[in-house]
């Protein structure tokens, strides 16, 4: 079998999916040559039951608004891979959320997850709710409606949700709130809880600082570091601003931000009080950049992406498929030497295809946003422990599983003397998940 003969079946029997079907192309590409020289994995068929969640949860969500009409949206729970650990992986509230981006972040999730070094399995949730616009009052009854089906299917030791995109410290509180009261037991069954009810320092900045210390990594590998360099970043949620964060505290300047509506450009940099914006910006829930411009004083490019801008690295922080091949075209042209993902999937196929042409430094966000759910497993193991660990213990502990990921991408992944992250990254997490699922047999 050939890798677009097994391509043809998985398409077969996931129509209309593309997210899902990009992802996985992605990984059987990368690992294909591994697989066919290992045949104890070929006849397990591992590839033919890795792409198979083992586990898909849909429900429906039915709530009442504050005019105290009946609204109902679908949820959404998809158990990919528990070889390695309990399913992990967070919950996203996006209109655009459908079964085919929730298998996409999944399966994703996976080799994320493997990566890490610590044991948690695959899994990804959600619901097409919309957090905009949207009271507290209203949001709590969304919340407690979509726990009350998913208390049934989740647990410590089977299934540990936690934030994502329109999920955050207000959401997981509600739904942590609804489990309790359903399960009359307090466990650490969400990441990303409240400080004083069992969350761990820094998570709410994890995945940035993470996307950071991974490429301060990348940079190392051509003797170069943060130090003075212009940083162009995308989206201003919780990646965003903790990426911000950290790249100033490298001496980095970062000097975009984007949203659904455009992109600022302020050429003195995203730094102290601005940084905090960000916080007030996400809280309106209005979901606009427009108005840190307005706030600022500074330029604002509606309807475009800030790709356009010159700089020496770019963090795509906002959503699976944000970058395309024009966007990398122009970051080559204007000199970009490292491009780290924050987001899932933030560049397209042909995007990455230039950036490795044209050998620039190029992560996949499995290894480079792994940061997020590294800390989150830290969380968990905090709970558990019944312990509390400071902020420089967490941080410290992030750092060397960053690290650890960036070594396992160059074993695998270094080909000619170039990087190739995409196929170490890629190589690495399966070989874990392969090799445990081999130990466990055909289940």
């Amino acid at each position: 079998m050939t890798v677009k003969e097994f391509m043809q079946k998985v398409t077969a029997r996931n129509p209309h999916e593309p997210e899902f079907l990009q992802a996985v192309e992605e990984v059987v590409t990368s690992v294909w040559d591994v697989y066919e020289s290992n045949p104890q994995f070929m006849e397990a068929k591992i590839l033919e039951r890795i792409v198979e969640p083992e586990r898909m949860i849909l429900f429906r969500v039915p709530w009442f608004n504050d005019k105290g009409e009946t609204q109902v949206n679908k949820g959404f729970r998809v158990e990919f891979n528990s070889a390695i650990g309990p399913y992990k992986g967070g919950l996203r509230f996006h209109p655009s959320v459908n079964l085919s981006i929730m298998k996409f972040l999944g399966f994703e999730q996976i080799f994320k997850n493997s990566l890490t070094t610590l044991p948690m399995g695959g899994g990804k949730g959600g619901s097409d709710f919309d957090t905009k616009g949207k009271s507290d009052a209203e949001i709590m009854r969304f919340c407690q409606a979509f726990m009350s089906e998913l208390f049934r299917h989740i647990g410590p030791n089977t299934d540990v949700p936690a934030g994502d995109i329109g999920v955050g410290g207000r959401e997981i509180g509600y739904l942590f709130g609804m489990y309790k009261k359903l399960k009359n037991e307090f466990v650490g069954i969400l990441t990303g809880k409240g400080l004083n009810w069992g969350g761990s320092l820094i998570r709410p900045e994890a995945t940035g600082f993470g996307v950071v210390y991974f490429a301060q990594e990348m940079l190392k590998t051509i003797n170069k570091n943060f130090e003075g360099k212009i940083v162009a970043v995308s989206g201003f949620g919780n990646v965003a601003w903790g990426a911000i964060q950290k790249v100033n505290d490298l001496g980095g300047k970062v000097v975009t931000l984007s949203g659904p509506d455009g992109y600022i450009y302020d050429k003195d940099g995203i730094k102290g009080d601005k940084v905090d914006y960000l916080l007030e910006m996400r809280a309106s829930n209005r979901d606009v950049v427009q108005d840190y411009a307005e706030e600022y004083g500074v330029p604002f490019y509606p309807e475009k992406r800030p790709w356009e801008v010159t700089c020496d690295v770019a963090l795509p922080c906002a959503t699976q498929n944000e970058l395309d091949e024009h966007d990398a075209e122009n970051l080559v042209k204007n000199g970009c030497i490292c491009i780290t993902e924050g987001a899932n999937m933030p560049c397209t196929p042909k995007a990455i295809e230039i950036f490795q042409k044209n050998k620039k430094l190029y992560s996949p966000g499995k290894a480079a946003n792994a940061g997020g759910v590294s800390v989150s497993g830290l969380e968990m193991s905090q709970n558990s422990l019944r312990l509390k660990w400071t902020r420089e213990e967490v941080d410290e502990r992030l750092h060397n599983i960053m690290k650890a990921i960036h070594n396992q991408c160059v074993k695998y992944g270094t080909v000619d003397g170039y990087v190739d992250y995409v196929r170490g990254a890629n190589i690495a997490g399966f070989l874990k998940v392969a090799n445990a699922m081999l130990d466990q047999g055909i289940v």
